[in-house]
């Protein structure tokens, strides 16, 4: 059976579902995106790095899931790490043509609001309720990913 949410267990051993952080992006373009605003939307936020090997080898998964997903909904986010050079993200933005939406978390408020990211990638895929159904550090399952934005799309 396919787990479709992240579980977590606090220090008093509760488990509980964890809600996607109220987070509002500004695109390397200059957009706004709130999270609250992708309700009823399946959204993949991703952190990266433009100098992560296993980020770039990603990104012609997140290309493919876009093209395959974004007319039924799928909203991707991918998130450059505040180490990372704006000059160096829009380069690369620019040269793999990433129809996603791109931001920078300059001070590091988007990866402290999602938990604390630090390894890249780390990637989110949030539910359209608004939950977060899977949290995964390194390179994701691209099949397993496939099948957890069906569920959500059927659904």
């Amino acid at each position: 059976m396919l787990m479709l949410w992240l579980v977590n267990n606090d220090r008093a051993g509760r488990w509980f579902q964890a809600s996607a952080p109220a987070a509002t992006f500004t695109t390397i373009t200059g957009q706004t995106v709130a999270l609250k605003a992708l309700r009823g939307k399946p959204v993949i936020v991703t952190f990266w790095a433009t100098d992560c090997p296993a980020c770039i080898k990603e990104i012609p998964h997140l290309l493919a899931l876009y093209q395959r997903y974004h007319a039924r909904g799928l909203e991707i986010i991918a998130i450059a790490m505040y180490y990372d050079p704006p000059s160096h993200v829009v380069a690369m933005t620019q040269e793999n043509q990433l129809p996603y939406w791109v931001a920078l978390d300059l001070n590091a408020r988007h990866a402290h609001a999602f938990g604390g990211v630090t390894l890249t990638p780390s990637t989110f895929l949030i539910s359209p309720d608004g939950t977060i159904a899977l949290r995964k550090t390194g390179a994701f399952d691209f099949a397993d990913m496939q099948q957890r934005i069906e569920h959500f799309l059927k659904g």
